[in-house]
């Protein structure tokens, strides 16, 4: 679907204001006149459906070109769009400055699952994780309050897969006191359900660990404007097999932890394997996140709260002379535990 006409779909019909999506109400409300609306989703549609990878399929491979309106970030490069009366002024990821850029080819968004938490929730857990930080700044939950607060909806993948492997596992033994290397084949059969890959290069490891635990595909809701409205979003720029192939080294990943369990082995020292992929299935899916940016020591940092449920990530100053404090009293505790435990030999 195209979102062409967002803008004009998501008038009040109370008052003739801007509706924008408040997640606290799961629902429009009114800038204005702040009358909620609900959002009226098909009831036959169903966006967790998943997709056969048939890459001889047009369905597959084909980019759609949606009369919407981009902006690129001219910090990270980061490219969102935004449906409704919103104009970004800072880019979601980095907060830099964003600009207009003109509406190119991308593909077809299948589902997304809307903002469960809302910024002021956001930005309390923000500061909570902040808190929590041992040997941080005295001053670090002051500037993290100051901080700008951006939610984004940011695209992923769902892989499912039928995976059989065919492993060879080196591994050593010991025999009185020499190490002898030797080695064991073996076959597995796996499968990945709802396996969740970022689908763009802006989705960092802080991001994606923020949202990873949380997914549930109960939760996905058709790719509306309503829920989009006041929020950006980057669009899904991958093909399948782009998106595949970037989230090999994850699922290679996997495999090798398998095979480790599977081959019952100890002293473990070099794992190769074939695998043979089959039933692929997919989703293009967009999630919600919000990111806290703040500045502390010139240095620019983020942190991330899942728009889901709230999982809490971020980035971290130290304070040095509370970390060389830590490190005194730790020493000075060694020191008198070995001195207690000398005098107690002599008793």
């Amino acid at each position: 679907m195209t979102l062409d006409a967002a803008q004009g779909d998501l008038q009040c019909t109370a008052c003739g204001g801007q509706c924008t999506y408040a997640p606290d109400a799961q629902a429009l409300r009114c800038l204005s006149c702040a009358t909620v609306h609900p959002i009226e989703v098909d009831p036959d549609a169903d966006p967790a459906r998943e997709f056969h990878y048939a890459p001889e399929m047009p369905h597959t491979e084909q980019t759609v070109v949606e009369h919407i309106r981009t902006h690129q970030c001219e910090t990270c490069g980061g490219e969102v769009i935004f449906t409704g009366p919103v104009l970004s002024e800072r880019c979601a990821y980095c907060d830099g400055p964003v600009v207009l850029k003109e509406r190119d080819a991308s593909y077809q968004t299948m589902g997304v699952i809307p903002f469960h938490m809302a910024e002021d929730d956001a930005q309390v857990l923000a500061l909570d994780w902040v808190k929590r930080r041992l040997a941080a700044p005295n001053d670090l939950a002051d500037v993290v309050a100051k901080g700008r607060v951006a939610g984004i909806y940011v695209p992923f993948w769902t892989f499912d897969s039928e995976e059989f492997v065919n492993y060879t596992v080196r591994y050593r033994v010991k025999r009185g006191k020499r190490w002898y290397n030797r080695s064991t084949t073996g076959q597995l059969n796996t499968s990945f359900n709802d396996m969740l890959a970022p689908a763009s290069h802006h989705i960092t490891p802080l991001i994606r660990d923020g949202i990873l635990h949380e997914f549930d595909p109960r939760e996905l809701r058709p790719y509306m404007p309503e829920y989009l409205a006041g929020f950006p979003a980057e669009r899904h720029h991958q093909s399948v097999t782009e998106g595949l192939a970037a989230n090999d080294a994850d699922k290679r990943l996997l495999l090798r932890n398998q095979i480790k369990r599977h081959s019952r082995k100890r002293n473990i020292s070099s794992i190769s394997f074939k695998t043979h992929t089959s039933g692929i299935r997919y989703r293009r899916i967009l999630l919600p996140v919000w990111i806290l940016h703040y500045a502390c020591g010139g240095k620019a940092k983020k942190v991330v709260v899942c728009g889901l449920h709230g999982r809490t990530f971020g980035e971290r100053p130290f304070s040095t002379p509370k970390l060389a404090g830590y490190a005194a009293a730790i020493s000075l505790g060694a020191i008198l535990f070995g001195w207690v435990w000398g005098a107690a030999q002599f008793i």
